[in-house]
């Protein structure tokens, strides 16, 4: 969706499967279980996003977060 593309407050929302990173803007399609997924105590999908609150993302990490949360269901998956 198109915005400002920054990174303001994150919030998953279970109902829609969205990853909300400011008010208008999201990620789609990311399941429960990728969002809850964890590395090290780390809740990843959360950390990548909450390690850039207050910056613009760039085009190379939205594809970049949708190619690690697409890892992450494969992950799952095996």
């Amino acid at each position: 969706m198109s915005g400002s593309n920054t990174v303001e407050k994150v919030r998953y929302d279970e109902e829609t499967r969205r990853v909300y990173f400011n008010k208008e803007q999201y990620f789609e399609g990311i399941s429960k279980a990728v969002w809850e997924y964890q590395i090290g105590g780390y809740q990843v999908m959360a950390k990548y996003l909450k390690d850039r609150k207050g910056r613009e993302l760039s085009k190379e990490e939205i594809e970049h977060y949708m190619r690690v949360a697409k890892a992450i269901e494969r992950t799952i998956e095996v």
